[in-house]
């Protein structure tokens, strides 16, 4: 092991980013694989309640710390007719998913759906299909949704058993339009119109609903700056974010870049911001489009194609994109909410892909256990503990080189602020594969009172996973270097490892 790497944070609870957006937290959930089926909903496993929610898996969601779940899609939506998933179950028709090759029976729907996120205590974000439909089917979603009563869908979901209105507030205006997997792909052009278009009439029921348009895919989308651009300058004054979409994965065992992974996403973040902001400059505009990274996380796409199956076979719920995770792949997901918090003055709502088996912090077996990924973990320690205000956080020291993205900082961090408790939380992620990093964390504007926890995930084997029999093997464990040094923090995080400090302070100063 190489020598260890000296780098230096200075924090100010002065000198701030934005509040921490709760919504940076949210999570996903499509019709794809086993995400719903035997993954939140299995009547008859031996934790159901009585509407076949598995509360394993509830349990495991609110110690996640979600706060929003967006559904039902995903590619899934741009084919879905949302009236097929309401009204009682034996009368639902099956349909065939052209997304993901799969018999799709309805017996979760919406309905469904937002009985269980009262039950996970998160908030709901819906995706409207503008593929193979458009506004009108829109608009009638949102009437079954948010009317209180009076009209015919709103007295139909009252007939179905749910009185009160949903209040969905954030609707996504379609699922990657740009794509030519999507069913009902479009054009920049055309699909900027078809989004204005829906959202004011959306608006003519709500005028506060906040509607997120589509951006591209990912960032090597060949149109990617040119469709932002396009949809845009159709929409700008009708939506009020704009979707990102990333997912990441090492490439030919570069596992340097690979843990360098928020750089990508640092970039995407930055240059789509420029696009929108250069779009309102041209209109003269004051406002501002915020972004909602709605699809984002490790995937090992290479192993396992997102391509569906083909054939005169349709199954219900078949196993697609299953992942398991690893130390390292937990190391990368905390670099990516670093990323994330970093830019929340622009950054308002955020969510990983997916939750329960597909690509997915939680897993399950039908009929037996639920378990945490090694995902899981980062995750929810950001949740919970990243609260009141980001930190404009000062970083210099140690470089690494990564053959993706040149040389860059050893050490990524973020720190929060919360002014009720006195709390400040970093996030550290040491990049470099051969070498322990020694971080001194400097605090003016505010005396330490101590240091509260210290926990690291990573440093030792990257490889490790947990699984349905030994679903601890890999988790943070206490970092006893940390140790208070004049104004701040002194610490050492190994090689490859996500770190997480906690401390108190006082007198801070106004």
């Amino acid at each position: 092991m190489d020598s260890p790497l000296p780098y230096r944070l200075s924090l100010d609870p002065r000198r701030r980013v934005a509040p921490v957006p709760r919504r940076l937290f949210g999570s996903f959930v499509e019709h794809l694989g086993r995400c719903v089926y035997t993954g939140l909903y299995e009547p008859g496993h031996p934790t159901a309640d009585a509407d076949g929610f598995r509360r394993d898996v509830l349990a495991l969601v609110r110690e996640l710390g979600v706060t929003t779940v967006r559904y039902p899609g995903g590619n899934f939506v741009s084919s879905y007719r949302w009236e097929d998933g309401v009204g009682p179950v034996d009368e639902r028709p099956a349909r065939l998913d052209l997304a993901w090759h799969s018999l799709e029976t309805n017996e979760f729907g919406l309905d469904e759906f937002m009985r269980w996120v009262g039950k996970a205590d998160v908030d709901p974000i819906m995706a409207v299909n503008l593929g193979t439909r458009g506004t009108a089917e829109a608009v009638d979603l949102l009437e079954y949704a948010n009317h209180r009563a009076g009209s015919h869908l709103a007295d139909q979901r009252r007939d179905n058993g749910a009185p009160d209105p949903y209040g969905i507030r954030l609707w996504c205006l379609g699922n990657e339009m740009d794509g030519p997997w999507q069913v009902g792909q479009r054009s920049a052009t055309e699909y900027g119109r078809l989004a204005s278009q829906t959202a004011k009439a959306m608006r003519r029921f709500d005028p506060d609903l906040e509607l997120v348009a589509c951006g591209s895919s990912h960032l090597g989308m060949p149109t990617f700056g040119a469709w932002e651009r396009d949809v845009l300058t159709e929409a700008y004054d009708d939506v009020d974010l704009i979707s990102l979409h990333a997912y990441y994965q090492p490439v030919d065992d570069d596992l340097a870049s690979f843990l360098a992974s928020a750089e990508d996403m640092d970039r995407y973040i930055d240059a789509v911001t420029a696009i929108a902001d250069s779009v309102g400059a041209i209109r003269r505009s004051t406002k501002k489009i915020m972004i909602a990274f709605d699809e984002w996380n490790v995937w090992y796409q290479s192993a396992a194609p997102s391509n569906p199956p083909s054939g005169e076979d349709w199954p219900v719920a078949p196993r697609l994109l299953e992942d398991h995770y690893s130390v390292a792949d937990a190391v990368v997901v905390g670099g990516l909410l670093i990323s994330l918090l970093r830019h929340s003055d622009r950054v308002t709502a955020a969510c990983q892909a997916q939750l329960v088996n597909v690509i997915a912090p939680i897993m399950t077996e039908p009929g037996g256990a639920a378990w945490r990924q090694t995902i899981f973990h980062p995750f929810a320690r950001t949740a919970r503990h990243a609260q009141g205000a980001v930190l404009d956080v000062l970083r210099e020291g140690s470089t690494t080189s990564t053959d993706r993205f040149g040389e860059i900082d050893a050490v990524d961090a973020v720190s929060t602020w919360d002014d009720d408790t006195g709390e400040m939380t970093v996030f550290l992620v040491n990049r470099v594969t051969t070498a322990p990093a020694e971080v001194t964390v400097d605090v003016t504007g505010a005396r330490l009172a101590g240091v509260i926890e210290c926990v690291t995930i990573g440093g030792a084997d990257l490889h490790a996973k947990n699984t349905a029999d030994g679903p601890d093997h890999a988790e943070p464990r206490p970092n006893g270097t940390a140790r208070g040094v004049d104004t701040g923090v002194r610490l050492t995080l190994p090689p490859a490892s996500w770190t997480m400090l906690r401390v108190q302070a006082t007198d801070v100063t106004p």
